[in-house]
């Protein structure tokens, strides 16, 4: 919250705000169009009063702490896209030796080969990137510009991996009851959370110099 609203972002600190507290409030549950597993909903603090031992952190530091951690979050979302981009595949993988059409396994046709061939190479790709920044997370080096390039690379090729993988299942791909619809659903947000594509791109940009 802002303890010092005259002093920009100095002025913003954060605090621990229990749930029994009078005047907080959860807002109605939001209808998202995927992740149903975790809700989300718009939380009210109407005058809530807290002590100062709430406070987290230094006053006037809170987003500095929360800024710290930004990399930190992006780089989690990475190893989330990547993850459901590679379990994407193989679900893939499996429709098509499964599927048939014109009496043979979808798999079979080189269209489909393609497809499974870039989604299996690119994922991969995407997995030694994410894992060297893993170790470089883990020293304390991990770069802020490189946990942009991870965030909007890897959630825009699950994006990618995922719509080949709805299309390769054909009508099914459109069935909630199928892994790859919900995967579908679930993956977009990856791309606007924890910071659009286009600004990760722009975070990027200005680290070049010009």
């Amino acid at each position: 919250m802002k303890t010092d609203p005259a002093a920009g972002r100095k002025g913003i600190s954060l605090l621990v705000v229990e749930t029994d507290r009078a005047g907080f409030r959860r807002g109605a549950k939001l209808a998202k169009v995927g992740q149903h597993a975790a809700d989300t909903a718009e939380l009210f603090f109407d005058d809530v009063r807290v002590p100062a031992a709430n406070l987290l952190g230094e006053e006037g530091r809170g987003f500095y702490l929360m800024m710290n951690h930004l990399s930190q979050e992006r780089l989690a979302v990475a190893v989330q896209a990547t993850a459901q981009a590679r379990r994407a595949y193989e679900l893939c993988v499996e429709y098509a030796k499964s599927r048939e059409a014109f009496g043979s396994p979808i798999g079979s046709f080189q269209h489909n080969r393609f497809v499974l061939a870039e989604m299996k190479t690119e994922t991969e790709i995407a997995q030694s990137y994410v894992d060297r920044l893993l170790l470089a997370h883990s020293r304390g080096e991990l770069d802020a510009v490189e946990a942009a390039q991870a965030k909007w690379w890897t959630t825009e090729l699950c994006r990618r991996v995922v719509d080949r993988g709805v299309q390769l299942h054909g009508g099914y791909g459109y069935m909630a009851e199928y892994p790859i619809a919900r995967a579908w659903t679930d993956s977009r947000i990856q791309t606007i959370y924890a910071g659009t594509t286009e600004v990760m791109k722009e975070i990027i940009g200005r680290s070049l110099g010009f």
